[in-house]
């Protein structure tokens, strides 16, 4: 199971905080993004960055920001990062904020968390994501989305999709959401989020997450009852009962940039955004392959068993 080594204290106390929310970070070499995501959090009550035993300076750097660094081992199973930080730490405030290492949040935003935590009768609030990527501004090609990042402690969680998990998969929640019991509405103001420091370490995190997609697209959805598959549910519901008829069609990799490209205006975006959608497509290839890949491993192992046995 995974522990906490180390906590470092924050500066910041209750009585001084201008945000009283404890933020959760998710984080793994993360240098280049981390400094820009904690300054903008200055003002937070409390900053947890849940790190991976990163390689680089991104525990050397949570520490100058006063943030406390817990290390998180994942040995696969449930649950996963954030779902085992928000079990698992003594967190200080009611209300809960994630983000991501690669996101940061502005001072509009942060006024109008402020704003909105007041209202006793919401328990959650959706915030939608800015993309940056390769350094532009994506502002088609449906790249944008929302995620529920703001909730009060002990009423929001991280559905499971998938109990049986390995360490090849992303070690924290990419495409599960968190669901709310209670009212929920949404913010105004953006999440920043820069969605790719090198290609490189682009297509090695979506390398993690393809291998868990897989899985989930093949089994984990009969165990998903959370937050269904449903066209007139929720943008989470909808875009996962758009996925799995795509994934069905023959050719979807290259529908989904056609579809992203020209009919979602990707083009629009310049090189970038051809860059964006061309990878999205390839994500769904390599998910796509996958899944076959799986698929021929279960069918030989259950030829060999019935050999076996004589039937």
């Amino acid at each position: 199971m995974p522990k906490v080594e180390e906590v470092v204290k924050s500066p910041l106390t209750a009585q001084t905080a201008k945000l009283p929310v404890s933020v959760i970070v998710a984080a793994r070499n993360e240098e280049k993004n981390l400094s820009r995501c904690l300054e903008a959090l200055r003002d937070a009550g409390e900053v947890y960055v849940i790190d991976s035993q990163s390689a680089d300076a991104t525990p050397e750097i949570a520490r100058s920001f006063g943030a406390k660094v817990v290390q998180f081992r994942y040995q696969g199973g449930w649950p996963k990062k954030r779902q085992w930080a928000m079990e698992n730490l003594p967190l200080e405030f009611e209300w809960i904020l994630l983000i991501d290492a690669d996101e940061a949040m502005t001072p509009e935003l942060a006024a109008e968390i402020r704003r909105a935590i007041a209202d006793p009768s919401i328990n959650g609030y959706y915030i939608s994501l800015r993309m940056c990527f390769l350094g532009a501004i994506l502002r088609h090609g449906d790249a944008s989305f929302w995620k529920l990042a703001l909730f009060r402690r002990g009423k929001g969680r991280y559905e499971c999709r998938l109990r049986d998990q390995d360490s090849s998969m992303a070690d924290m929640e990419v495409h599960e959401h968190v669901v709310v019991e209670g009212a929920t509405s949404r913010l105004e103001n953006p999440l920043l989020h820069h969605n790719v420091e090198s290609l490189s370490r682009y297509i090695q995190k979506h390398d993690e997450y393809s291998n868990w997609e897989a899985r989930v697209l093949l089994e984990g959805e009969r165990s998903s009852t959370d937050l269904p598959a449903a066209l007139f549910g929720t943008q989470a519901q909808r875009r996962r009962w758009l996925k799995n008829k795509l994934y069905a069609v023959p050719g979807s990799p290259v529908l989904l940039f056609l579809y992203r490209y020209f009919l979602r205006l990707g083009f629009l975006d310049g090189i970038p955004g051809l860059i964006y959608c061309g990878f999205q497509a390839v994500q769904m290839f390599h998910t796509k392959s996958k899944m076959y890949e799986l698929k021929t491993h279960e069918l030989k192992a259950r030829r060999s068993a019935e050999s076996r046995t004589g039937n």
